[in-house]
């Protein structure tokens, strides 16, 4: 399989999970982005269209510490599931981005899980 026929099938994935997939006030959507250094998430109110809250690997939070991709990403995770739990948020839907539930995006969701963020 080459790079454009992946592309399209994560692209395919992503639209079939964003059919079902709400955000709202009560329980907002966790859009996670992965690139091949970093990875992104934001907690977003899809009735309202705003974000409510945010985390990269860009930031040094993120960062401190060391290790590979997935450590980072769970730091990401726990990050995220504070910020969301200072906002008031306590649920949400995840939005894998059309990636499998696996590596950086599962340890993402499970730091956010340890932070108090329910899925």
């Amino acid at each position: 399989m080459d790079a454009k026929a992946r592309l399209d099938a994560r692209i395919r994935r992503h639209k079939r999970v964003r059919r079902k997939v709400r955000g709202t006030s009560d329980r907002p959507r966790v859009a996670v982005f992965r690139s091949n250094r970093h990875i992104y998430a934001q907690l977003i109110d899809d009735v309202a269209g705003t974000t409510v809250a945010s985390a990269s690997s860009l930031e040094t939070d993120a960062r401190s510490g060391g290790g590979d991709k997935k450590v980072v990403a769970k730091r990401v995770g726990e990050l995220l599931g504070r910020r969301a739990v200072e906002k008031g948020v306590e649920a949400a839907v995840l939005d894998r981005g059309g990636r499998l539930y696996h590596g950086r995006v599962a340890e993402l969701a499970d730091g956010a899980r340890s932070s108090g963020l329910k899925f």
